[in-house]
């Protein structure tokens, strides 16, 4: 009995990393100069051609862009910085939001 619990428990051990690497991802983008409907289209433009982004939302009042990615896929804040510039803005901030 005690040999099956310590398999059981070292299979758990090997399998929750896996499992926590392969969630989404989910971060938030604090950008300057976000003030209207223009200026966000002009950055979701950009962040559509990431591979492997699922879902944008954007808060034009806070100048946020909050970005979720697939499964086993992750966003560097480099990458996040260059998306940002190419739309013509500046990030202020990147943070990896707890899913």
């Amino acid at each position: 009995m005690i040999k099956i619990l310590r398999i059981a428990a070292f299979a758990t051990v090997l399998v929750l990393p896996v499992t926590a690497s392969a969630a989404k991802k989910q971060y938030q983008l604090l950008v300057d100069g976000l003030a209207c409907p223009f200026c966000a289209y002009g950055i979701e433009k950009k962040l559509t051609q990431t591979k492997g982004l699922e879902n944008i939302d954007i808060d034009i009042n806070a100048g946020t862009v909050t970005v979720t990615m697939a499964k086993g896929v992750s966003m560097s804040k480099a990458q996040a910085s260059r998306i940002v510039k190419d739309s013509g803005f500046t990030l202020r901030a990147f943070t990896k939001l707890a899913k």
